[in-house]
């Protein structure tokens, strides 16, 4: 059977406890060789009636769920299959409540399940230079905010008196650098914070300019 594209064929394709083990298998050891999580050991035997290996170089046996996300949670692996499919293949993320009502489990189960999931899929750099060293970085804004036609009065005559109407003055901008197959950061500033913001973002990127 085909990998699944689809919620249903994931669903299905998970179901079969022998090949949602062997993929989880295969995610954990790319290259086919089962090492111990607690030595290391390559050197172990595979009780299949069990699903589990004993390792003859500690002399303790282990699942594939050692030392990993699945490790303590009573949920099989066809459930941890499904959320994770449904967490990396939908565009605009998932909630706890829909992996509960998909997989039939409770909503506390899922909510752990995903913490758990997402924890595994962050990014090693996240809170890192944008771009590396070098790298390309998008910037762009916008303002967000009411029309100054609908503001009180009052509003319209301080706000003219103090900073003008022009632009997007009086209202909340939100910038946001994009690093291209990176990670989209947004922050929330003042029309005069713009500028630095632009800067520190430079500087990040070109360690040149730091003074």
């Amino acid at each position: 059977m085909d990998e699944p594209k689809t919620l249903a064929q994931a669903i299905v394709y998970f179901s079969d406890a022998d090949r949602a083990f062997e993929y989880a298998k295969l995610l954990r050891w790319p290259d086919g060789k089962v090492s111990c999580p607690r030595c290391g050991s390559a050197k172990n035997s595979f009780i299949k009636t069990r699903r589990i290996w004993f390792c003859y170089g500690c002399q303790k046996q282990f699942t594939i769920k050692v030392g990993t996300i699945f490790e303590d949670s009573a949920l099989g692996l066809d459930k941890w299959m499904t959320a994770t499919w449904m967490l990396v293949n939908c565009r605009n993320g998932v909630s706890s409540y829909e992996i509960a009502r998909a997989l039939g489990i409770t909503q506390k189960s899922a909510w752990f399940m995903l913490q758990r999931i997402r924890q595994v899929l962050q990014d090693e750099n996240t809170g890192g230079k944008l771009g590396g060293p070098s790298g390309p970085v998008e910037i762009d804004e916008t303002y967000i905010g009411g029309k100054a036609r609908n503001w009180h009065k009052s509003k319209r005559r301080r706000m003219s008196d103090t900073v003008g109407m022009q632009g997007g003055h009086g209202k909340t901008v939100v910038i946001a650098a994009l690093e291209r197959g990176g990670q989209v950061r947004p922050e929330s500033l003042e029309i005069a914070n713009i500028p630095p913001f632009m800067e520190r973002c430079a500087i990040l990127l070109n360690p040149a300019l730091r003074l």
